[in-house]
């Protein structure tokens, strides 16, 4: 497949290894070349790396299976997702997922990506809702100014809210680099 047809979540063999997409971005700098910037995750390795590819670079695409199941909840042995057609239950390692659990809540739809029957990764949304459990009380009339607090999710994520959310509210994150986007409707 050519590198101008790349996707975020598409499997493919980069340097021999399996790899995940989870950002495609196609750059026209000045009066230089196009090209295009991936950025990908090694399956095994749990490694996000990032490659400038040509536009006319072929890349070795992998077929993934993509399942809908549900995220039921998270113990010792790692995270255990219930398959939502044949209700089988499957526990994935703490390592396979990485931190896609901080984004995850219990009894919450994902889609597993699977290749040769094994799970490699989950597929996360843009962005989710999570509730603030834990945050320092914010400044009257802070609304102006930018100034950003640490806050504690309640899957555990901490990430920086601006003063005048409260402890008990509900807003989006962005699941690509754990940001705050805005408040979230209930």
């Amino acid at each position: 497949m050519k590198a101008t047809m790349l996707r975020p979540g598409l499997g493919i063999k980069m340097d021999g290894k399996l790899s995940v997409i989870t950002k495609v971005d196609h750059r026209t700098p000045g009066n230089l070349r196009a090209f295009i910037q991936i950025k990908y995750k090694e399956v095994l390795a749990g490694k996000t790396l990032e490659k400038r590819l040509a536009s006319s670079d072929d890349v070795e695409v992998v077929e993934l299976d993509r399942r809908p199941m549900e995220y039921l909840y998270t113990d010792s042995q790692g995270a255990t997702f219930m398959d939502n057609e044949t209700y089988d239950q499957q526990t994935i390692p703490k390592d396979v997922l990485g931190d896609t659990l901080l984004y995850l809540k219990p009894n919450t739809a994902a889609v597993i990506l699977c290749h040769d029957g094994r799970p490699i990764t989950v597929e996360l949304p843009a962005a989710v809702g999570l509730t603030i459990t834990d945050t320092p009380p914010g400044i009257k009339g802070a609304t102006a100014t930018n100034r950003m607090k640490e806050a504690t999710l309640e899957t555990g994520l901490k990430t920086k809210v601006p003063e005048f959310i409260a402890t008990g509210e509900m807003i989006k994150i962005s699941t690509e680099d754990g940001s705050y986007l805005s408040r979230a409707k209930e």
